[in-house]
């Protein structure tokens, strides 16, 4: 058994080269939410030492707010955006002699997406125009996948190490008190769950069904390094291989 196990990165945190050896896809900022060239270019150097896949994260163009806050653009406006962003990271991992494996979006355009057939089928076309092998990362059972397997695209249902599940298989809005998972044991053993029962239980005690095809941690939590290593640790006591999809 296998899993991808992948972390958002490029954001400005201390601990991302402790992280890239433990991970199998790293999700890199592209400078519009977080990160500048030199952050991309560090972090493409440190996953090409490691054999860690890159993939672009691209976001709304909102710096102030880490990308979490949602904004509405023309079907045009969203295309160019993510096609920019694809642009900005490719030419400097082909300056490095790489690729890029996947694409993810981050914060609030990924959960707009998840839940807004039109930004999704947005995302998936321009990601599809941009380079048809490039495989979409979106959340589980929404329709980031869905629209993205209408046109053909490669697909990743993703699902998350260190964030609660509503009963209808959303994340926890952050702006709820329990949207986030502190405890690292907690996180590892609902790693477990979702690659091995192919389920989750909902902070109300309900058991939903998904596909989990990579994990995410986020590389800015409080806990991203204590995650990484215990998730790590965790895969290997259960004989899962950590590798990209």
């Amino acid at each position: 058994m296998q899993i991808d196990l992948n972390c958002d990165l490029g954001e400005g945190m201390q601990t991302d080269e402790q992280i890239i050896p433990l991970i199998s896809s790293a999700n890199i900022a592209c400078g519009f939410h977080a990160g500048d060239v030199y952050t991309m270019k560090r972090t493409i150097q440190h996953c090409l030492e490691h054999g860690v896949a890159i993939g672009a994260h691209p976001s709304w163009p909102d710096k102030e707010n880490f990308g979490r806050k949602e904004m509405q653009r023309s079907a045009e406006e969203l295309y160019e955006l993510v096609i920019e962003q694809l642009h900005i990271l490719s030419r400097l991992a082909h300056e490095q002699g790489s690729q890029l494996h996947h694409v993810k979006p981050h914060g609030a355009m990924y959960n707009q997406s998840a839940k807004d057939k039109s930004i999704a089928a947005g995302i998936a076309k321009a990601v599809k125009d941009f380079d048809s092998s490039l495989i979409l990362f979106g959340l589980s059972g929404s329709y980031s996948i869905s629209e993205a397997e209408k046109i053909g695209l490669k697909t990743a249902s993703e699902v998350f190490a260190d964030r609660t599940y509503q009963d209808d298989g959303s994340l926890t809005p952050r702006s709820q008190p329990n949207a986030l998972i502190d405890d690292e044991q907690q996180a590892a053993a609902q790693v477990l769950q979702m690659i091995k029962q192919q389920k989750v239980t909902s902070i109300a005690g309900k058991h939903i069904p998904l596909i989990a095809d990579t994990i995410c941690i986020h590389g800015d939590g409080a806990h991203a390094m204590k995650f990484a290593k215990a998730i790590s640790v965790a895969l290997k006591q259960n004989h899962i291989d950590i590798k990209t999809n």
